[in-house]
């Protein structure tokens, strides 16, 4: 489960990334920040995620989505909901 989660953070993060990057170019670790993410478009990554793998973003307070700074946060947040369901 959590591979095809990955897999599809992977996408829809580089579909919203100002530089145009591969989906497996784009190290877990790194900062959404870093890669040029903005406010809005880690909202709109956010909720093109959670949609694709039905996780609902009502699951997430405001606090946990800011906490989430790296791809592989995401990804594990997610994970976590996506095994409750």
């Amino acid at each position: 489960m959590p591979d095809s989660i990955e897999t599809t953070a992977r996408v829809a993060l580089s579909e919203v990334l100002p530089q145009e990057l591969t989906p497996q170019a784009i190290d877990l670790d790194a900062e959404l920040d870093h890669l040029g993410l903005t406010s809005l478009n880690k909202v709109l990554f956010l909720t093109s995620v959670c949609d694709r793998t039905q996780v609902g973003l009502h699951h997430f307070t405001e606090h946990d989505l800011a906490a989430m700074r790296t791809l592989g946060q995401v990804v594990e947040a997610l994970s976590c909901h996506k095994e409750m369901s």
